[in-house]
């Protein structure tokens, strides 16, 4: 069956910050330009997950009264600490400068986005939500062409069902690709451009959150928490967050860095472990879990910026990668960064020339990730060294040293299990602490159940021969959903068993994979969880 065509001048694919922000910046400057955007989600804000503590200077520049649009940002940061956690205790230090909150706000970011989605379709923006982008499509010289959604109705044979539909081809001059981070279209992009040559590989973090009904004496509207220290030894980067929103609900989160070497730790249960702290179970007492869900994060900062423009289209957001790290934020960057490529095809459309990467260069994103830029690699030397090189970055040489730290590729870090020591955890008490799978349901995960796994290995083989002989299979531990499962046979044979059902698309396995076997594709349009307030 042939595909369907439509025809845009402008298509954006994701519907997260960065690309709404971008859609509503290019209806300001060109009413008449026709803008559309596809979100494989099931709605706008269903696969958004982020803690999160909300910088507004870019939504100030892009809609100066979102106060009085009812912009869902009501609760105002107004207790900041910072505390270091042994097996015991709590030592609250001194909050550095980057992670003070005043003028900030604790926001669920998926209405946030589902708010700029309404301010967008106001606008005349055209939102297709449960579109997956599966496919970049390529013009005769080269150029991108658009991109095109998946088929419908096939079956996990590979073969079309009764129910086939298949994909849409949405046509564009210009493309933004605003998946979030690691997207699977911009992967492909930075490949056969050569987007990443000269620069660092991206560095990342899985984040792991949950959204807790807390008892009212336990909750402190305003009042944001950050912990480093205990569970994580001082050679893993890492630590948690705890976000007193509105209504009696605090976002409990916990972020590892995906640098880690023990391939025994299992950044799931180290979340689990980090909420039974005698300071942190209390606030959590009395009350109940709602929601769960986690997501890989850009950490790569400055120097792992990848080439931003190709013929027909630019990376922006956390497609391209610039979270400023300290600061634990990037949906105000995330948005500077759609805001001016917007600005950049608004002007190419007129026909007169722009540079993307040049203009950005120029705003305050680039400065203010470039001061930043050796505070997170300065972390692989540990906690203590990572904590006084960041002292001396700040305070001493202000983010103006005259060198830059480089780092690797985080797959690379892995040990081999022989030389790593096991890591023995706690069985959940079902009160603070739970089993994976009990999770994976909070987060609404759905996936058609007769579809070819969006998880493949390239290498079918490895997955026994490299990564369970010499890493006791790492996936079954960093996956924080139960996507990979080792099974064995009668005779003690074993295999890999990819649970893809249960996939929240975080992105981790991705990433971390020893080999790169793991290949994260999109499953059909609509599939994967479905986060409420997150």
């Amino acid at each position: 069956m042939p595909r369907e065509r439509m025809e845009y001048e402008v298509l954006i694919v994701g519907a997260g910050p960065a690309g709404l922000a971008a859609a509503i910046r290019l209806k300001q400057l060109r009413p008449a330009t026709s803008v559309c955007i596809i979100e494989k989600g099931s709605e706008v804000g269903a696969h958004i997950l982020s803690g999160a503590v909300f910088e507004p200077r870019a939504l100030d520049e892009l809609l100066p009264d979102w106060r009085q649009r009812g912009a869902p940002l009501v609760t105002p940061a107004t207790d900041d600490r910072f505390v270091f956690l042994t097996r015991q205790r709590a030592w609250r230090l001194p909050t550095p400068p980057l992670m003070r909150n005043r003028g900030n706000y604790i926001v669920s970011l998926g209405n946030l986005c589902r708010w700029l989605a309404k301010e967008a379709e106001a606008t005349g923006v055209e939102i297709y939500a449960g579109f997956a982008g599966a496919e970049v499509m390529y013009a005769a010289d080269g150029r991108v062409a658009g991109v095109a959604t998946g088929a419908m109705g096939i079956g996990r044979d590979g073969q079309a069902t009764a129910a086939f539909q298949p994909g849409v081809e949405l046509h564009a001059k210009f493309t933004l690709f605003a998946e979030g981070c690691r997207g699977s279209l911009a992967k492909s992009l930075e490949s056969r451009f050569g987007l990443r040559a000269g620069c660092d590989p991206q560095s990342y973090g899985i984040g792991i959150k949950e959204l807790w009904e807390v008892a009212a004496d336990n909750h402190h509207p305003g009042r944001v928490v950050h912990t480093i220290g205990w569970p994580l030894d001082a050679r893993t980067y890492g630590g948690s967050f705890l976000y007193h929103l509105e209504n009696n609900q605090v976002a409990v989160g916990f972020v590892i860095g995906l640098d880690y070497a023990n391939p025994y730790l299992d950044p799931f249960e180290e979340f689990q472990r980090f909420k039974a702290h005698p300071a942190i179970r209390p606030t959590l007492a009395g009350g109940r879990r709602i929601a769960y869900g986690a997501r890989a994060l850009n950490e790569g900062g400055f120097q792992s910026i990848p080439a931003l423009s190709f013929p027909g289209g630019h990376l922006i957001g956390c497609a391209a990668g610039f979270l400023n790290v300290p600061k634990i934020k990037g949906s105000h960057t995330a948005m500077k960064s759609g805001m001016v490529a917007a600005e950049t095809v608004a002007r190419q459309l007129a026909g007169e020339p722009a540079d993307f990467r040049q203009t950005l260069a120029a705003s305050w994103v680039w400065a203010e990730l470039r001061a930043v830029r050796n505070i997170r690699p300065g972390f692989r030397w540990g906690l203590w060294a990572g904590l006084a090189h960041a002292a001396f970055d700040t305070y001493i040489v202000r983010g103006k040293a005259p060198w830059t730290l480089r780092q690797s590729a985080d797959h690379r870090a892995l040990k081999r299990a022989d030389t790593a020591q096991p890591i023995a955890y706690p069985k959940p008490d079902g009160v603070v602490s739970f089993d994976r799978l009990s999770s994976v349901y909070l987060s609404n995960v759905h996936h058609e159940e007769n579809q070819p796994a969006h998880l493949r290995l390239r290498r079918p083989a490895d997955a026994i021969a490299v990564n369970y002989a010499l890493y006791d299979s790492p996936e079954t531990r960093y996956c924080p959903a139960g996507v990979y499962e080792i099974v064995k046979n009668p005779a003690g044979v074993p295999r890999l068993q990819i649970n893809a059902a249960n996939c929240v698309h975080c992105k981790t396995c991705d990433i971390k994979d020893p080999t790169q076997n793991i290949d994260w594709t999109v499953p059909e349009g609509g599939g994967g969880p479905n986060y409420p307030n997150m």
